[in-house]
């Protein structure tokens, strides 16, 4: 099992958080994670945040082991041939270390009052299962092509490559059955989901059916959750832990209140 720590940048002066991102590796984390917003998700009021993929490459100059992450990443922010080139430059900058999650987005009122588009849910997803296949494409092709409904590229090319060959991990937050699971299981190196252990054993096994009707190895795609320890007490962190392990998860994000 391994473990990442969430250090979601918000409601933070940023001394504080390069402080625990650079505590999180000093513990042996395997990862640090923030998050893709550009408001706080939580709190009263308006309150500091950080945009998400230039604090990962601020915290690629100040880490030199730990992995960087965002969960997850929100399609619908940047044009996913901005994304890929972003992560290209984070990959880079922090020499191969870089953990590339992506999801559809979710959160409408962040959207509203920014001014960002935020289409409806069929169009959104559809756009997303999109934007993962450029994203892919575009970090392992050159000349690549790709004609969607949503997004297209013509005889694209980025260089340089990542350092991570294929490509950085592609993590895929994903809770639907219908629509982001199977998603997931066609295109994700690690499945993330939010849950208890005896919610998540379900849709594991509907990935893992999807994974296989897609010509994939289940077994390829690593399995991520995350658990809050706000809620519990360490015996009750323990037997969480292993009720996900007997589940099949590989990765915990874990997560305390600033």
């Amino acid at each position: 099992m391994r473990f990442g720590l969430d250090v979601a940048q918000q409601r933070m002066p940023w001394s504080e958080i390069a402080s625990r991102v650079q505590f999180a590796e000093q513990l042996g984390f395997d990862g640090v994670w923030g998050f893709d917003h550009f408001q706080p998700m939580y709190g009263e009021g308006p309150g500091e945040c950080f945009e998400g993929n230039t604090t990962l490459a601020a915290w690629s100059g100040i880490t030199s082991k730990v992995r960087l992450g965002l969960l997850v990443t929100g399609m619908t922010y940047r044009h996913p041939a901005i994304f890929a080139a972003e992560a290209i430059t984070i990959d880079h900058a922090s020499n191969g270390r870089l953990e590339l999650s992506y999801g559809a987005a979710w959160f409408e009122k962040e959207h509203r009052e920014l001014g960002i588009p935020f289409p409806e849910l069929k169009d959104r997803l559809d756009a997303f299962e999109e934007a993962v296949q450029i994203v892919r494409g575009l970090l392992t092709t050159d000349g690549f092509t790709f004609e969607g409904r949503h997004h297209s590229v013509r005889d694209a090319t980025l260089r340089p490559r990542a350092v991570q060959r294929p490509h950085p991990p592609i993590w895929i937050g994903a809770s639907g059955e219908q629509r982001t699971i199977p998603i997931a299981a066609r295109y994700a190196d690690v499945w993330h989901c939010f849950g208890p252990p005896q919610f998540l054993a379900p849709k594991a096994e509907i990935l893992e059916r999807h994974a296989e009707a897609a010509g994939r190895d289940p077994a390829s795609i690593a399995k991520a959750a995350s658990l809050s320890l706000d809620e519990v007490d360490l015996d009750g962190v323990a037997h969480r832990i292993d009720k996900w392990r007997d589940a099949g998860f590989d990765y915990l994000v874990c997560g305390l209140t600033p």
